[in-house]
This record gives C-alpha cells, structure tokens and sequence, in this order.
C-alpha cells in the first residue's frame, strides 16, 4: 500500500510517500480499515518533530483522524462487517487497568493513539481495534467524518461533560480558525450560548460571524479581556475554552464572570503562563483539563451530529502524496477549520 511514513524526526522534508507493506490482522478483535480520508491534527505536527516526549518506533505513519472501509475482521469481532463505513475513535487503553475497565482508557498510562504508538492514518489501510470504529453519521462524506472525531471529542468532552455550558450562556473562544476552535464554535452555538471569539486575523473573525460568532475581537488590536468586560455589561462570560496558554492565559481568567469555568487542551503559545491564584479562588473559578475523551461521549458526538445536522468545517482538502503541503498550512496557520487527506 500506499503510505505517508517519517524515518526520522524533522521538518516536513522528513515526510515520505512511499510504498509500504500491507497491515495485517494479528488479534481476533482487530479489523483492517481502506481508508478514504484522514485528517491533519497539531499533533501529527508534535509527532513529527519528536516533541510528545512519546517514543514511536521509527518509520512510522502518522495521522490519528480517518474514515473508510471495513475490509477484514478478525474472528472476534461482532460490532462491524466488512463493507461497513466507519470513522475512527483514535486511542485504545491497555484494557486492564481500573481506568479502561470503566470506559476512560483514553486517560490510560499506556495509551495508545492512532498515529503515535498505533500507525496511523496517512496511508492506505489501517489495522485497529474493531471497538474504535463506529458508523459514519448520515449524510457526512467520508472527508467529513474523517475530519471530526479527534477535535469534536475533545471539545465535548470540555464544554458538554465538563463545563456543562448551557443556553444563553456567554462562551469566550480563543484562536478561532483552527479544528478544536471551530469544533467549539458549531457546539457552543447549537447549544444556544453567545459565542465570542478572537483572533489576530480580521478575515477569520468575519469567516467565524459566517459560521455563527457573535462578536470578533482582534487580540493585536485591543485588550481582549477588556473587550470581553465591555460587551457584557463588566460581567464576564461564563466559559471560556483557551488552547493557547502563554500570555493569553491572565486575561482568559480575567474574562471570566463569578463562578466562571475555563477548559483547555493545549498550550500551543506557552505551557508556563504567570497565574493569578487569587482571582481563581475569590471568584470561584472552575479550570478543566482534558485530551480527548471517552467511547460514550464520542456516542454522544455521534448522536449530536445525526439530529443537529452540524457538519465539521473543512478547510481544505489535499491528496496523500501532498501532505508536506497541507503540513506547512497547518504549522503556518492559514487554516480555517480542518485540512483532510484525500486517500
């Protein structure tokens, strides 16, 4: 098969498309997925680079998002059939520890992932645990829901399981454009809440008012958590979902109303920001931490996507052999939204 593989870590000159051996079945409750779509994350970037502090074996396939073809079962397997169309729940646990065997493997010590100690999506076939695969929601193009499961399961797992948002609440979205912020977007509006986000580009506030943002703050040009201040009455809003830490952490707080609820899942702008205990204890302040999420809520997302018709937002779509291109995208933030693989 075809396969997009690096042999060691580096810059995206380090990706190479090149044949590689077909995967084959080795346990009885594996499958063998055709693939016909994967999908970029920010964490095939870290991977690249070797900066997970994960040790992968090397060549290895990146790509923890992808959709296709059941094509082999193993003997065990009764949730699928061959000929079903499935998209991927990414991480499998060890199955024996106390956290697996109560449906949080994906917060197991020897986690596995799609594209980091499991090879992933970037090729042609893909060998996983037949409980990671479940049926594509009606109407969603495999680019679609190839595109969906990694960032829409983490943005539920922090605004639905942990922040609890609720309708006409006031939800703070920072660095709108990428797939958890846009994710955070569509669940924030379809749950009735006032969504405000920010960004340093003025063409992705206006692409984020297209899909539903109510108000666009440019943090180059204003201090986002006054902005915040002035447009709720010096109230706050009640949840905000910051993935970039660094300086924007002080004021994310500081944007919170009493009782205010912060969730994230990434530092993508520093992992060490100064921070105000205080103010987190005095207005009684909620901080949620969390990566992925478990085989429940990822139902529940399933569920979601069938009765509200919420399509992931698709940046821009390459072929295999064009990842390095769709990699400097990424690493170059120009996307709105997801960058899928064509397979």
């Amino acid at each position: 098969m075809k396969a997009v593989r690096i042999h060691e870590h580096g810059g995206v000159d380090k990706l190479r498309y090149e044949e590689v051996e077909d995967p084959k079945l080795t346990e009885a409750t594996d499958v063998i997925v055709q693939l016909k779509a994967a999908a970029l994350n920010h964490i095939d970037i870290w991977n690249r680079r070797g900066l997970t502090g994960i040790e992968i074996s090397l060549p290895h396939i990146l790509g923890a998002d992808g959709a296709g073809i059941v094509v082999e079962v193993g003997e065990q397997v009764n949730n699928v059939k061959r000929d079903d169309a499935v998209c991927l729940y990414p991480p499998t646990g060890c199955g024996r520890c106390d956290l697996c065997m109560t449906d949080r493997d994906f917060m197991c010590l020897h986690l596995r992932a799609l594209g980091e100690r499991l090879e992933g999506t970037y090729a042609e076939y893909v060998k996983l645990p037949a409980k990671n695969c479940f049926s594509i929601p009606p109407g969603l193009s495999f680019e679609e829901a190839a595109a969906f499961p990694l960032v829409f399961l983490t943005v539920w797992r922090m605004l639905v399981t942990n922040a609890e948002i609720k309708p006409g609440e006031h939800v703070l979205i920072l660095g709108i454009g990428g797939g958890v912020a846009s994710a955070a977007l569509q669940v924030a509006k379809h749950m009735g809440t006032h969504v405000m986000v920010t960004s340093s580009s003025d063409e992705k506030l206006e692409m984020a008012k297209n899909w539903g943002a109510d108000h666009g703050i440019n943090y180059l040009k204003s201090d986002f958590a006054r902005e915040v201040r002035a447009l709720t009455g010096k109230r706050g809003v009640d949840v905000v979902v910051d993935s970039v830490g660094g300086e924007s952490w002080a004021k994310s707080l500081a944007s919170l109303t009493k009782g205010g609820r912060l969730v994230t899942c990434g530092a993508t702008a520093g992992a060490n920001p100064p921070t105000h205990i205080p103010r987190i204890f005095w207005n009684h302040l909620k901080i949620f931490g969390s990566t992925l999420g478990s085989r429940e809520e990822f139902r529940q997302i399933l569920n979601f996507m069938r009765t509200s018709q919420v399509r992931p937002i698709i940046d821009q779509l390459f072929p295999l052999k064009e990842v390095a291109q769709a990699h400097r995208r990424l690493e170059e933030g120009k996307q709105f939204g997801k960058i899928g693989l064509q397979i």
